[in-house]
């Protein structure tokens, strides 16, 4: 056990993170779900020359549970796919381990452990810690296009109180607390052994200003929630959830069916008259604009000449300059249309990285599995409703879990996010529930509500502070089933621009700052002796 319990905490860390996302949703476990990882790196045998080596290898046995566990919806469409990046993304908690380890860690050089007993260490070592993991989760989330999907902020997405830090800090702000109470926890019960041992007894004012951290947080999120909400504007909508299956979205068989389905909820809805109707990401079986098929074209302008109001969808837009993953605002009786070009592509799924370089090697392992690239979009575009005076802005498929991304449609003034996506790709799984975890945020960073209508997956409302107000459910399929969802969100008339909307990831980027330049300090020390 003395050779082996290091590891089981690794796996156990791994363990414990992977069930605070869904479908688990047990959040709560972030408070303490490093701490079996820290014991670890801290008290685990010594591997001398090669204590590196084990820290590292600690970390990625850690990371590597936390995400294979965390990303299991990935097996959906491939499980060599899910393996790898499970494995890849478990490099950064490593990078955060051997920084604990070393750089972060409490050094006792008399061996008496009254290191322990310093609250200007410990608070020194849990501070340090916290900015190396937002840091290496920043990383995570810019490095090759990034994945910065389930960052350990997200696991508090139900304490509407504590996340609104975020408009200051984003979701960095929110990890960079987590990690700091499981530091302290971990000092402050081998700070009670060393007081016990040696019969000394000091106040503990490292975990009693980690705790005044936590209900400082706090108190800020109660008092943003309790504000009064700002001047706004009342938009009823209806949107489409198709259902349709990914297998029947490929083939040019099904899609009159799928014109046909999606016609028909749309009538419905407009029986309601709503001021905007939505289709998800993609919705048309055929590119909307394509002169060799103009039957989805077709069908949108009979929807379009017997609707009052604004009709937003996503489809394939085939251009002169490129192919892209578009949304198209159409106003006025189909007379005006705006569109969106998408910005971040998924990897492997709508482009493959590096195909027409000096070395196509993903080109060549991916093969015939998607044989075209689109083009990215160059940048973001408000779409101005008819109906309404709203500023939409648009984000199609996982653009909403983009912080950096969002809160340029903000700075350009947007009103109200939109989202447009298909997680039909995970069948019925925790995929589409994760993905709009992730979104809640981007309405807390930027104070702006946001609509989501997907194929299949959570089409929703989510408020300026996070909370979900309405959902679309069935009772046969819960979220994953046929309909469409008809409600009213209010849009502030002159919204304002948070910290975050103004400065993005700046609180990331400097822990990421602080982590390297203590690390390098470290070095340099080790260095000279």
């Amino acid at each position: 056990m003395k050779r082996f319990w290091p590891w089981l905490c690794a796996l156990l860390s791994g363990l414990l993170l992977s069930l605070c996302y869904a479908p688990v949703n047990q959040g709560g476990l972030a408070w303490v779900a490093l701490t079996p990882l820290i014991a670890a790196l801290w008290f685990g045998p010594n591997w001398g020359k090669r204590e590196n080596e084990r820290l590292l290898l600690l970390g990625l046995l850690g990371g590597f549970g936390y995400f294979l566990g965390s990303l299991h919806w990935l097996i959906t469409v491939t499980v060599p796919g899910w393996i790898a990046l499970s494995l890849y993304l478990a490099v950064y908690p490593a990078l955060w381990a051997w920084f604990v380890g070393t750089v972060a860690r409490p050094v006792d050089k008399d061996a008496s452990g009254m290191i322990w007993l310093s609250s200007a260490n410990n608070l020194r070592v849990a501070l340090l810690g916290s900015f190396a993991w937002v840091g290496t989760e920043w990383l995570r989330g810019v490095v090759f296009t990034g994945f910065g999907w389930n960052a350990l902020g997200v696991t508090l997405h139900k304490n509407i109180a504590l996340i609104q830090i975020a408009d200051i800090t984003g979701v960095a702000g929110i990890s960079f607390l987590l990690v700091m109470v499981n530091m302290m926890i971990v000092l402050t019960v081998k700070r009670l052994i060393v007081e016990v041992r040696t019969k000394t007894l000091k106040t503990h004012f490292d975990f009693t200003l980690t705790i005044l951290l936590v209900v400082l947080v706090f108190g800020y999120g109660v008092r943003q929630v309790m504000k009064a909400p700002p001047l706004s504007t009342k938009l009823t909508f209806a949107a489409i959830q198709g259902a349709v299956p990914i297998h029947e979205k490929r083939d040019p068989a099904f899609e009159e069916k799928i014109l046909d389905q999606h016609k028909r909820m749309t009538e419905q809805a407009m029986a309601i008259n709503p001021d905007l109707i939505i289709w998800p990401e993609a919705a048309t079986p055929g590119p909307l604009f394509y002169e060799g098929d103009q039957r989805s074209l077709q069908v949108v302008r009979d929807i379009v000449e017997k609707f009052n109001g604004d009709f937003l969808l996503g489809t394939v837009h085939l251009a002169p300059y490129g192919d892209f993953n578009a949304a198209a605002l159409i106003t006025e009786k189909g007379r005006m249309t705006q569109l969106y070009y998408k910005m971040h592509l998924v990897p492997f799924g709508e482009y493959v990285p590096l195909r027409h370089s000096a070395f196509p090697i993903f080109a060549w392992l991916v093969g015939d599995l998607v044989p075209d690239d689109f083009n990215f979009g160059p940048e973001p575009k408000i779409l101005l409703m008819n109906k309404k005076p709203a500023h939409i802005a648009p984000l199609i498929c996982f653009e909403d879990t983009l912080g950096d991304l969002a809160r340029k449609f903000a700075i350009m003034r947007a009103q109200i996010f939109i989202t447009l996506t298909n997680d039909g790709w995970f069948l019925k799984s925790a995929g589409s529930e994760q993905h709009l975890n992730n979104a809640i945020f981007r309405c807390v960073e930027n104070r702006l509500p946001m609509i989501r209508a997907a194929n299949t997956g959570v089409t929703c409302v989510v408020d300026a502070r996070g909370r979900v107000t309405q959902k679309f459910e069935t009772k046969e399929d819960g979220t994953f089933g046929e309909g469409f969802l008809n409600s009213t969100v209010e849009f502030p008339n002159d919204p304002v621009k948070t910290f975050y909307t103004e400065n993005g990831e700046l609180f990331a980027q400097i822990s990421l700052f602080m982590a390297a330049l203590w690390a390098g300090v470290h070095m340099i020390r080790r260095f000279r002796s």
